[in-house]
């Protein structure tokens, strides 16, 4: 089983990571690592798996051996051999085959379990990966708001030898001035809200909320992407779980058969008589072997248990049924939503190259005098908005993608 759980580990890591395993190398799988070992959500549920596994070996027992005891308090006098007192030992069995159905019952329910670690690895995964494309998408803004701080700078020293020679307003430096302040405003936004995101990673990764959290310089959305249908989901853990339930539930089942047989009792009785002139053997004390059995025969009870055992496999099957609907949903929207993110990726590249084209316009204007420095904060402005909406569709992208993965990534 321990092969089995690092093997789930590996691919749980290179399924979420996979989409951009190219562009970044192991930062955000060094994450994930650190939060799977660290966390103390996935802890409790390796705790619930130990135990569960635990039970396995609490099937493998028998009913508690009754010792007995008597010893007679007051003799009365007769010539007859009287009983001084006496010891037995009994042992139930259950019926042929019951601990080996307990003990498979037991592994089934292990096995569920363990796939409830998997599933909680999974999505603490996935919660990573979030959080981590979140802090990519702060920190490429804060690079871009930095560029297009120190443009308006080049643009206001335009301005500024505009004024002095008297083709353009002091009020047009005194707007570039007050842009450069509304995108220093954003950046100081920005530091904040990375904090707080830097401390739900690290609460994630269980450590001070303060660490510093580092994230790749750039990412690129990949040139084409990989298919899915709604067949691969078929591999989904959360599925896999209903299957677990399933085969638990029929193990229950064979349990509760082997249950309404009956149950025999092995024992031994002694008993140690006093000495007496009747008794000439000197064989006077008595051993005796003792079977009983234990037939249920008011067995309304396993019946019972046999139709609750149908039902909650019907009920099993249904629930299944519920979340695969689910989970279609999930990536059909996922996929959607990846597709949007390139198009308006490819929107957004065509619309930064004809608003460079038009900054290299006003500049030549510059040359002959007549630049308008109206036309230079909207295409500013423009550009801005162009670059804030790339980092955005690249961030989506990636966040659709972890999703993806999970849902169709196997054990």
């Amino acid at each position: 089983m321990t092969k089995q759980k690092t093997q789930i580990k590996l691919v749980l890591l290179f399924g979420i990571c996979l989409s951009a395993f190219n562009s970044y190398g192991q930062d955000l799988q060094t994450l994930i690592e650190d939060a799977i070992s660290n966390n103390p959500g996935i802890q409790k549920f390796d705790l619930q798996y130990k135990i569960a596994t635990e039970k396995v070996n609490e099937a493998n027992s028998l009913p508690n051996t009754d010792f007995n005891f008597g010893v007679m308090a007051i003799s009365p006098e007769m010539e007859m051999p009287m009983e001084r007192f006496n010891v037995s030992v009994m042992q139930t069995l259950p019926w042929f085959g019951t601990i080996s159905a307990r003990e498979d019952y037991a592994a089934s329910m292990a096995d569920t379990q363990f796939v409830e670690v998997t599933i909680a690895k999974r999505k603490l995964a996935l919660s990573v990966s979030d959080l981590f494309y979140q802090l990519y998408e702060i920190k490429a803004i804060q690079e871009v708001l930095n560029e297009n701080i120190a443009l308006l700078q080049t643009y206001e020293r335009l301005a500024l030898t505009s004024v002095e020679v008297g083709r353009a307003s002091a009020v047009d430096v005194l707007r570039l001035q007050i842009r450069q302040n509304e995108l220093k405003q954003e950046i100081a936004v920005l530091i904040q809200k990375n904090k707080g995101l830097q401390a739900a990673m690290n609460s994630l990764l269980n450590r001070d909320y303060d660490n510093e959290v580092s994230v790749v310089p750039a990412l690129e959305i990949p040139v084409n992407d990989n298919y899915y249908s709604y067949e691969n989901l078929s591999v989904n853990p959360e599925l896999l779980k209903y299957d677990k339930l399933y085969q638990s539930i029929e193990q229950s089942e064979l349990v509760n058969q082997k249950e309404s047989g009956p149950m025999v009792g092995l024992g031994l009785e002694y008993i140690n008589q006093d000495n007496s002139p009747m008794i000439t053997s000197p064989y006077k004390d008595m051993i005796m072997p003792m079977v009983s059995f234990s037939i249920p025969v008011f067995n309304n009870k396993y019946k019972s248990q046999t139709k609750q055992n149908e039902l909650r496999k019907l009920e099993i099957k249904s629930q299944k049924n519920e979340r695969l609907n689910s989970l279609k949903a999930k990536l059909s929207k996922a996929i959607s939503q990846r597709n949007e993110s390139r198009i308006k990726y490819s929107t957004q590249e065509k619309n930064l190259k004809r608003a460079k084209d038009a900054e290299e316009i006003l500049i030549k204007n510059y040359e002959t005098g007549t630049i308008d420095f109206d036309d230079v904060l909207d295409i500013q402005e423009l550009q801005l908005r162009f670059q804030m909406d790339k980092i955005a569709s690249i961030r989506n992208y990636y966040e659709q993608s972890a999703i993806i993965n999970y849902l169709v990534s196997a054990l």
